[in-house]
């Protein structure tokens, strides 16, 4: 597992919030946001639970496209390996000067999504259950002067246990 160095987590969690991901299923761009619903994706895409991860940037640090693109092809194999199901999908910020690839996976156990996380170096990964609002877990510890998030959760103390500690 990668140890992640942020600056600043609060504001890290704030900008994945913020963000604006898709998915491409069928050929079409569906868009996802952090507390809202992901209906529209549901619909195309029958599954208990879904996730968002990237390999890109790991410990949110820029890295080259050739970097990047070489860490996507390390996480496309294990998640074969792990024989899930996933669609190509990615993250950009509000005025789209930022955009990285990712995947969307269903019915991925959390314990599964955690570990492949920590694996590809990433402070944060998007999960839902199915008719459930589009949830932002961080993998670090919520610094104790960081606002409660709607749909932010934090991992907890040093067990790696994580919680909710917004409500949607």
């Amino acid at each position: 597992m990668r140890e992640l160095h942020v600056v600043d987590a609060c504001e890290l969690a704030a900008a994945y919030a913020a963000a604006h991901y898709a998915v491409v299923l069928d050929g079409d761009a569906i868009p996802l946001r952090v507390g809202a619903s992901a209906g529209d994706v549901e619909a195309y895409w029958a599954a208990r639970r879904y996730a968002f991860i990237t390999a890109w940037n790991p410990a949110s640090r820029p890295l080259s496209e050739e970097a990047n693109n070489l860490a996507d092809a390390r996480l496309v194999a294990r998640m074969q390996v792990l024989d899930l199901s996933f669609h190509p999908a990615w993250a950009s910020d509000h005025d789209r000067q930022w955009r990285e690839s990712g995947w969307l996976i269903a019915d991925v156990d959390p314990s599964t999504l955690d570990a492949l996380a920590g694996e590809f170096g990433q402070a944060g990964v998007l999960h839902w259950e199915h008719g459930e609002p589009v949830r932002l877990r961080m993998m670090l510890q919520r610094p104790g002067d960081c606002a409660d998030r709607p749909c932010v959760d934090w991992r907890s103390g040093a067990d790696g246990d994580r919680t909710a500690d917004a409500i949607p």
